[in-house]
């Protein structure tokens, strides 16, 4: 039986339609979110590798409640701890899960969740919860946030934003920190895309606005972007991440994240902390390219080019894979208007990228 058969149909007809795509490694790759390149650097990989050979084991086993947490993430942990100086931290599976883990465990009866309305859809897939009390807020505006603080009679207000937003690119609006301190609200930063990218040290929003830490400030971010491997983690004050350990559900109830995938993003953070001179200069020598043929000003490390409708974009996008460069093309009802998502990545040189934005300039006339 085809039980969805109708479903399928009205997708395909409206050009919504997907499906997994095998990675074409002959086609340079400006679709994914590897933005430094790390995915590709096969010493770190090695270096990584011969680490782990020589710990008793190589996978975590358990939970990390009951005999999966290594001193390899609890190492990791202090190295986001220090660097980013939070006062404790806690790895887990994935940003999507974290983000669930964050709002279905901190938002309690009486509390109310503002949530940005771009914010990603792991955060607006369990804000769905009938027991939440969320209110949805403008994308960045820091107005409508602190009139709708100022009305709520929550026991806790629990606010929900992104440092960098992942189909836009655009970054946070930094009078929100004021607003949520301003109200004695939680506040729930994803830097899934602003971790790596900007800041003195490539370490996300909090550097970039130089925000002093407070105990209401929980930062989010993955480890499967900029930081060329797989998972999360999560930064907060001893207190929450207390709290978390007892009651976020995937912390409890899942698998410890992999010993490699934890030891490898710690290498590789290290390598970006040691080596940010040179790498912030490559990141702003694409982002001058893009202001100079594209016209688009980025501060972070994702270029939207609005295209218009489904059809269009998913054209393009093949007329340029056919070029030989592999870009992204989001669709309705992801985004409002269908885009093209660009990531001028460090695993693809300079020059390619010159190429590409030519290429752009002609298919998008």
């Amino acid at each position: 039986m085809n039980y969805y058969e109708a479903e399928l149909r009205a997708l395909k007809k409206s050009n919504r339609f997907r499906k997994r795509v095998l990675v074409d490694y002959s086609v340079r790759d400006f679709a994914s979110n590897d933005y430094l390149g790390l995915s590709k650097n096969k010493e770190m990989h090695a270096f990584t590798c011969k680490q782990l050979a020589s710990s008793p084991l190589h996978s975590p086993t358990s939970s990390m409640l009951i005999n999966g947490y290594h001193q390899i993430h609890k190492d990791f942990e202090k190295l986001l701890c220090k660097l980013n100086r939070f006062e404790d931290a806690i790895v887990m599976g994935s940003g999507f899960v974290a983000n669930i883990a964050l709002i279905e465990s901190l938002v309690r009866k009486n509390d109310t969740l503002f949530i940005d309305e771009k914010f990603h859809a792991s955060g607006m897939l369990i804000a769905r919860l009938e027991y939440l009390h969320v209110k949805v807020f403008h994308h960045n505006d820091a107005d409508e946030l602190n009139r709708l603080l100022c009305a709520s009679k929550a026991k806790r207000n629990i606010v929900a934003v992104e440092g960098v937003y992942s189909m836009e690119g655009d970054l946070l609006n930094k009078e929100i920190f004021n607003i949520c301190d301003n109200h004695d609200a939680i506040l729930i930063v994803d830097e899934a895309h602003s971790s790596g990218v900007v800041g003195e040290n490539l370490l996300g929003v909090f550097e970039l606005f130089d925000i002093q830490i407070k105990p209401n400030y929980i930062k989010m971010g993955t480890l499967g972007k900029a930081y060329g491997s797989f998972g999360a983690y999560i930064l907060a004050s001893s207190h929450i991440i207390e709290y978390l350990i007892n009651r976020a559900k995937p912390i409890i109830y899942a698998t410890a994240l992999s010993l490699y995938d934890t030891l490898l993003a710690h290498n590789n953070l290290e390598y970006i902390i040691k080596n940010k001179q040179s790498i912030t200069k490559e990141l702003n020598i694409r982002r001058k390219m893009a202001k100079e043929l594209l016209g688009i000003e980025s501060k972070s490390m994702i270029i939207c080019i609005s295209v218009g409708n489904n059809q269009q974009v998913m054209q393009i996008q093949s007329q340029l894979r056919g070029m030989g460069f592999a870009i992204g093309a989001i669709r309705q009802p992801t985004v409002s208007k269908a885009i093209l998502r660009i990531i001028p990545n460090l695993s693809q040189s300079a020059d390619d990228f010159l190429e590409l934005c030519r290429c752009i300039s002609t298919q998008n006339g």
